[in-house]
C-alpha cells in the first residue's frame, strides 16, 4: 500500500530551503501558472511581482498549500510537499500571513498569538513564547489590549506574530505592507529584514514596487502565468520585458 505522506527526496547541506520545479496550476482550460521553477534559501527574501492577472497570487497559494498544483514538484528541505495541506506544512515549519487580517476580535492580542503557540507549546511555555513573539513585532506593550482595538498597522504586526508563533523556517507574506502609511511601511520593512537576518526564508507578494526592490534579495516577475524575468532587483527593474508588462496596467 502506498502513502501520500511527504517523504525526503534529498538531504544536502547546500539544498535550497524551498524549491519549485515546473509548477503548473490549471483551472479547467485556464492555465494560471505555467511551469514555474524557483528556489529560496534560508535567510533569503524572494519577491513575486507582476501586473494584474499575472498569476503570482495563484503561484503563492500553490507554494503555501492553499492551491494544489496541477503538475510539477514543490520541495521543502528536500521533502516533497506538493499539494500538502497548510496545517501539515505548519508542522513542518512553513507559515504564512494573509492579505485580509482576521484576528479573533473578542480575544486580547496575546490570546490571539497563544492560539498559534499551541501547535508546539502548552501552559507557561506557550505564554512565554507568545509574549516573545509580541516583543519581536513590537506589540508587547499591547498584549492585553483587545485585538478589535488595533489599527491596521498593528493588525498586520499581530498577523505576523501569529505566523512567527508557528516557529517557521519559511514564511510567506501576503501584502503585509500595502495600505500602511510611510512610517509604518518603514517599520515593517525593518521587521521583515530582521526576520531574514534570523535565517527565516521569506517569499513575499507586495504591490508596492519600491518595497519589493528594497527588501528582496531575488525577484521574479510574472505575466500571463509565465515567468518573464528573474534576478536581482536591479536586473528585474531594468528588464525591458518587465517594463513592457507594466505599461498601462494597474497592479492586482
Amino acid at each position: 500500500m502506498t502513502t501520500t505522506a511527504p517523504h525526503p527526496i534529498q538531504d544536502t547541506a547546500t539544498a535550497p530551503l524551498l524549491r519549485a520545479e515546473n509548477v503548473r496550476v490549471q483551472f479547467g482550460g485556464l492555465v494560471a501558472v505555467k511551469d514555474i521553477s524557483l528556489a529560496v534559501k534560508s535567510g533569503e527574501i524572494l519577491g513575486l511581482i507582476g501586473p494584474n492577472g499575472a498569476g503570482k497570487t495563484t503561484l503563492f497559494n500553490a507554494l503555501s498549500g492553499f492551491v494544489k498544483p496541477t503538475a510539477g514538484l514543490v520541495t521543502f528541505q528536500g521533502r516533497n510537499i506538493t499539494g500538502v495541506e497548510p496545517d501539515r506544512l505548519a508542522r513542518l515549519g512553513i507559515a504564512r500571513t494573509f492579505q485580509v487580517e482576521r484576528p479573533f476580535e473578542d480575544l486580547s492580542v496575546i490570546e490571539n498569538v497563544l492560539v498559534a503557540c499551541f501547535l508546539h507549546h502548552r501552559g507557561r511555555k506557550a505564554q512565554e513564547h507568545a509574549f516573545e513573539m509580541l516583543e519581536i513585532v513590537g506589540l508587547a506593550d499591547r498584549a492585553l489590549q483587545p485585538a478589535a482595538e488595533l489599527n491596521l498597522a498593528r493588525r498586520r504586526r499581530l498577523e505576523l506574530a501569529k505566523a512567527l508563533a508557528l516557529e517557521p523556517k519559511l514564511l510567506f507574506l501576503d501584502e503585509v505592507i500595502a495600505g500602511l502609511n510611510p512610517p509604518a511601511q518603514a517599520e515593517m520593512i525593518g521587521l521583515i529584514r530582521s526576520l531574514a537576518d534570523r535565517g527565516i526564508g521569506i517569499v513575499m507578494v507586495e504591490h508596492i514596487m519600491q518595497v519589493i526592490m528594497t527588501l528582496s534579495d531575488h525577484v521574479i516577475c510574472m505575466a500571463f502565468g509565465e515567468k518573464i524575468s528573474e534576478g536581482t532587483p536591479a536586473h528585474v527593474a531594468s528588464d525591458p520585458s518587465v517594463i513592457k508588462a507594466y505599461l498601462g496596467d494597474d497592479d492586482d
